[in-house]
């Protein structure tokens, strides 16, 4: 009995299975662009079918709809503990960005058949592999290797992981940007004032003395009012020449930032300046969000920057036709890759890390709009006034290190 011919069947059968494994493939359709909304939850039921409200980001149309909430998702987020009294719940979901249904919501559940042909697609080319690698005897090996790696579920799910870190994230960032924005026109103002009190007779400088008493005379007496004519200024007003009045304006400069340093910014709960109930608004959403969303902005962050890396090196292993396009150093990378993502997903799913970045986006995205008086603010601030000092402290603080580097000083 001759044993070429069983091995050339042994070949043709493996080569069919992967024929047959890309077929399925081919004929599986590509997963939908989705947009990521907010749900408001109007029913749920315990399975987590439920009925919810969002708006077509493309229409800005809100909507009604059947959906299936994740039944397992936080306490917090169902009703009645998400908005007591209310009935409501939140959630997230997707809706199409594309095709004549766009808007409209998108189930996961639709996934469902998408990846089980993909599931008997790979079963199908994995048996194929097998039997053509037998038939083979090493002959086309390299074909085959081609092939490995393949991870489109793990790379769907670390891209939606990615997204949800670095959201959280950027949610953070722009809660600490609005409390610097409303913090920044009262510092200047505290600062200005201050240096309208400081006579420009106390500038100094470490080897020569400044014209201070000619600018003096010229209308020119205080730190602000050197700071406000410029170097060009202090030349017209006291005869010196544009180097010495150079000198002279970077002295003012220094003093203003020595007392930008020691200038705190008061928060009277009690005043009616809106410009104070619009910080307390901004520091209330950190303060009621707590430490824990800044731990939840950091994790996301570092997160999202390892994911981005794997990713990249892992984007082959989201599909075969992906696979196949990528060149020997790219396919080369993807196993260890993609097993890196598998390490990082699995962390995040031992350590709830989608859970707790879901939940500190709900607690920093919840503004003080319904009260823009700013009045719960006020109350709540004079019930913990140490709380709001040490937030507005720290967010400066972390704002001056990013901008100067690790060697500012605080500024609040």
């Amino acid at each position: 009995m001759k044993h070429v011919p069983f091995f050339r069947w042994v070949l043709a059968v493996g080569l069919i299975l992967i024929g047959c494994s890309a077929g399925i493939y081919m004929a599986t359709p590509d997963y939908p662009e989705l947009e990521t909304v907010e749900l408001t939850v109007v029913r749920e039921e315990p399975d987590g079918a439920c009925t919810v409200r969002w708006t077509d980001p493309y229409e800005r149309a809100e909507h009604t709809g059947d959906y299936h909430c994740d039944p397992y998702r936080p306490a917090t987020l169902k009703a009645p503990d998400y908005e007591p009294g209310t009935g409501l719940g939140w959630d997230t979901g997707y809706v199409l960005a594309e095709g004549p249904h766009k808007g409209e919501l998108y189930s996961l559940d639709a996934d469902d058949d998408i990846e089980a042909s993909i599931d008997v697609s790979d079963g199908l080319v994995t048996v194929g592999l097998l039997v053509t690698i037998v038939g083979l005897i090493g002959g086309n090996i390299r074909s085959v290797s081609r092939m490995y790696g393949v991870s489109p579920g793990v790379v769907r799910r670390a891209r939606r992981l990615r997204e949800a870190a670095a959201r959280v994230a950027e949610d953070h960032e722009r809660a600490e940007a609005a409390v610097l924005s409303a913090w920044a026109p009262l510092h200047e103002e505290l600062v200005s004032e201050r240096l309208a009190r400081v006579p420009v007779t106390r500038l100094r400088t470490a080897r020569r003395r400044l014209p201070t008493k000619r600018l003096a005379e010229s209308g020119i007496r205080s730190v602000r009012d050197v700071l406000d004519a410029g170097a060009w200024g202090v030349v017209d007003a006291s005869g010196a020449g544009l180097r010495q009045g150079e000198k002279t304006w970077a002295a003012a400069r220094r003093t203003a930032d020595a007392v930008g340093r020691n200038a705190v910014v008061r928060l009277d709960g009690d005043g009616t300046d809106p410009r104070t109930a619009v910080l307390l608004g901004a520091l209330r959403v950190l303060v009621e969000a707590g430490p824990e969303a800044r731990g939840a902005a950091e994790a996301g962050d570092r997160l999202a920057a390892a994911l981005d890396r794997e990713l990249a090196d892992a984007a082959p292993a989201a599909g075969w036709k992906h696979m196949l396009a990528a060149g020997r150093e790219e396919r080369a990378r993807v196993p260890a890759a993609v097993a890196e993502l598998r390490t990082l997903l699995a962390r995040a799913g031992r350590e709830g890390l989608a859970e707790h970045f879901a939940q500190a986006s709900v607690d920093l995205l919840r503004g003080g709009d319904h009260d823009p008086a700013g009045l719960s603010a006020r109350v709540d601030f004079d019930s913990r006034p140490a709380a709001y000092y040490a937030l507005l402290a720290n967010v400066v603080d972390t704002a001056l290190r990013a901008k100067t580097g690790p060697e500012g000083h605080s500024a609040h």
